[in-house]
């Protein structure tokens, strides 16, 4: 079965309020009530006291932002959701921008954020600077509404057309041999080991990860670990050959994953694949398969822009990755994952965080607490 959708809400702090919760698919009209639900709920502070953001009669921009993998098509559609509600409320969605401001990778969701247009946002003449041109290339123009027009949203634009791919197979690619006794016995009893750990270890990945990060960690792991779980039991996963399992756990993970994390692991494991696709000698020994782990921690370095050091899983793939590359013909697993384990323990002295979540965090509040990403 697919995972539930989640709604969360991300606002500025406020003691004892925080929401995080899985849902069953809901439509469209839906989805903008509870968002406008969440937003009203939370409201705004006034002299001590909570009142809703936005009332009757109020004119307001509506921002809808696509976190990264959202089509168009349904953006639109949660847009215009989002506006016939509001409209509907009594108040007036005089100002409409929908597109990727700010994004995680490829993340399937979108949120949204209103703002009133009255007070200091009007005798400050901040509207002029919202409704001014731009050549940035990221920042959609904004859709301008009064009474007596149509909106220019609703004026419709035709998609291009992408390129065809007819023609731009290469074909199959010769494997390399693998020389590892027994590894589709191996890999089979390593991945479920893994994924059932993932799976138990959700409720503290989670504890951390709601301290210093956006305490989804623990749920993308376990959603990614029941993926990679289901499609080996379906075997889906082509557990012959290493190259194209790491290959299949990329698809896995793209497909269960969302965030940073998700696409970093999906890159590891591409990096993983194409690396022992190309090796050279006689075949894949346990030597190539370290490499290619090695290889995969690196790319997560080089794309995610972390080094080890970073309070970040770089804290556990690099040290783990660097025992089992040392010289020798043997590849020390039990080293490796002592090294990992204490490479992830020392994040949690480490005073500040040099990439994702974490980076915005006092040494205050992350001291003690270990990265849930290294866990």
């Amino acid at each position: 079965p697919s995972p539930l959708p989640e709604s969360s809400l991300y606002p500025k702090p406020r003691p004892n309020y925080s929401r995080m919760r899985q849902c069953p698919l809901m439509s469209c009209d839906d989805i903008a009530k509870e968002m406008l639900a969440t937003i009203q709920n939370y409201g705004k502070e006034v002299d001590g006291e909570i009142k809703p953001l936005y009332g009757l009669g109020d004119e307001l921009l509506v921002l809808v932002n696509n976190l990264g993998g959202t089509s168009n098509f349904e953006m639109s559609l949660l847009a215009r959701s989002l506006v016939t509600q509001l409209e509907g409320d009594g108040c007036k969605a005089s100002r409409l921008l929908v597109g990727s401001f700010m994004t995680s990778f490829d993340m399937q969701g979108a949120s949204v954020s209103i703002l009133p247009l009255k007070g200091d946002i009007t005798s400050k003449d901040i509207v002029s600077l919202i409704d001014a041109v731009t050549d940035a290339p990221a920042w959609a123009k904004v859709d301008v509404w009064s009474d007596l027009s149509q909106r220019p949203s609703e004026n419709e634009v035709p998609e291009v057309a992408g390129e065809s791919s007819a023609g731009n197979d290469t074909g199959s690619t010769s494997l390399p041999p693998v020389l590892v006794e027994n590894f589709s016995t191996l890999a089979t009893a390593i991945i479920s080991r893994c994924c059932n750990a993932l799976i138990e270890t959700e409720p503290t990945l989670t504890k951390y990860d709601t301290i210093v990060g956006d305490g989804d960690c623990g749920i993308t792991m376990a959603r990614g670990a029941k993926e990679i779980s289901q499609r080996l039991e379906s075997k889906i996963l082509r557990i012959d050959h290493p190259s194209l399992l790491f290959s299949d756990l990329a698809d896995a993970v793209s497909a269960s994953m969302g965030g940073t994390s998700g696409i970093l692991l999906e890159l590891m494991f591409r990096k993983a694949s194409t690396t022992l696709m190309q090796s050279t000698g006689e075949g894949i020994t346990s030597k190539e398969l370290a490499k290619a782990f090695r290889a995969g921690a690196e790319a997560v370095s080089f794309y995610g822009g972390a080094q080890e050091g970073s309070r970040t899983m770089l804290d556990a793939l690099y040290p783990a990755s660097a025992t089992m590359v040392e010289v020798g013909s043997v590849v020390d697993i039990k080293g490796a994952a002592e090294a990992a384990r204490k490479g992830a323990d020392a994040t949690a002295a480490m005073d500040h965080a040099e990439a994702g979540r974490s980076n915005y965090l006092s040494k205050e509040v992350l001291m003690g607490t270990p990265d849930p990403g290294a866990v």
